[in-house]
């Protein structure tokens, strides 16, 4: 699978702009701000039916202008290309198709064109809250099992509807069992579902995610990521049975797989408070590259991967380590953006393989002569 050419229209700082690119390396090389990382927002968008940046949809049309429109032509298994689209008026109902198609559903297009984006961002991984650990397993999982998405969908359905039933009994004073245990049953078999999906994945993950990190770092540092949830010493169904005083008082669900996190360690300590930056850095890149080789094998083709100013403070042994390792035949299409255009250019003369360069200037892109 691989992207082979795009056409922007009021996306972003883009009033119009086409691309064609390699089924290998595509680079996008300008100044901060010159519009770069839109380019990987709107190969995003064509995946994941959203920004990966900015989720209020009518903040990404173009200034003064109406709507804005992505298409992309996928090779796929067939020989003619298919077409994805996504177009957003303002005030109006984001539409998205395939080969001119509606999707009735958007969750119903997630996993067919799977993506690894690594982004500065990531980081966030480590830094902020338990959520963001969460939104990221389970934006994984949901690429290749729909049943997990599916799952996922009706489970925080679920957890709004006894959580506004908690609140109805703490504000009318009154307290109705069998009314919770409605709740209660749907809660605990999705979320028993949701957490041995996890369990799962984070058992053939971690394995993954430790080679990447010993290639990017070198070194002897051990790795590892913990799933970390109520439901690993007792089931959810007792849980919310045992706790419903606190649920009463609280006024909310104070257990299940919402309440999961993940702990990465370096050297059996938080690598939150004990990895300096670039450990920190190889370590969320090794979490991204693992995830790439994770789909991969389950979907049976390469997604497609960005690499959005990762290279900062990377020094260039680093940098060229990175681009070698995904010219490698278990990765596929590549976009990478970056600030110094001499710093690519020097990585592709020393590395043999397929590739286009843009410029990228105000909105305006360019590509170089090969």
């Amino acid at each position: 699978m691989f992207l082979k050419s795009l056409s922007l229209n009021n996306f972003k700082n883009y009033e119009s702009a086409s691309f064609d690119f390699s089924d290998k390396i595509n680079c996008f090389v300008g100044n901060n701000g010159a519009g770069k990382t839109n380019i990987l927002d709107a190969v995003y968008y064509l995946s994941f039916c959203k920004s990966a940046f900015n989720s209020v949809d009518s903040q990404n049309i173009r200034h003064e202008t109406d709507f804005f429109a992505i298409h992309g032509d996928y090779q796929l298994d067939e020989p003619k290309p298919e077409r994805i689209s996504c177009i957003q008026k303002r005030n109006a109902k984001k539409v998205f198709k395939y080969n001119k198609k509606d999707y009735d559903r958007l969750s119903d297009h997630i996993g067919k064109l799977p993506l690894v984006l690594v982004s500065p961002y990531d980081r966030d991984l480590i830094n902020d809250g338990s959520e963001a650990r969460r939104k990221y397993i389970d934006g994984v999982v949901s690429q290749f099992n729909a049943q997990y998405l599916n799952h996922l969908i009706n489970y925080n359905k679920v957890l709004l509807q006894r959580n506004t039933l908690l609140k109805q009994f703490a504000e009318q004073r009154y307290y109705d069992e069998d009314s919770l245990q409605i709740w209660n049953v749907q809660l605990a078999e999705l979320g028993s579902a949701l957490y041995e999906e996890r369990r799962s994945f984070l058992e053939d993950f971690n394995p993954l995610f430790e080679k990447y990190y010993q290639v990017l770092s070198q070194s002897a540092e051990k790795v590892s990521i913990q799933y970390q949830s109520q439901l690993s010493d007792d089931s959810l169904s007792n849980l919310l049975q045992n706790h419903v005083k606190k649920d009463l008082a609280v006024r909310f669900t104070t257990q299940g797989i919402h309440k999961d996190d993940l702990l990465f360690q370096i050297n059996s300590y938080p690598i939150k408070k004990y990895g300096s930056q670039g450990q920190q850095k190889s370590f969320v890149i090794a979490i991204k590259l693992a995830q790439f080789e994770y789909t991969r094998l389950q979907k049976k083709f390469k997604p497609i991967l960005l690499f959005d100013d990762i290279f900062d403070k990377l020094d260039d042994q680093r940098v060229h380590q990175i681009i070698e390792l995904v010219s490698e035949n278990n990765f596929g299409q590549v976009f990478i953006t970056d600030t110094q255009q001499q710093r690519i250019e020097k990585i592709f003369k020393a590395v043999d393989i397929d590739h286009h360069i843009y410029t990228i200037s105000d909105g305006i892109a360019e590509l170089m002569p090969d």
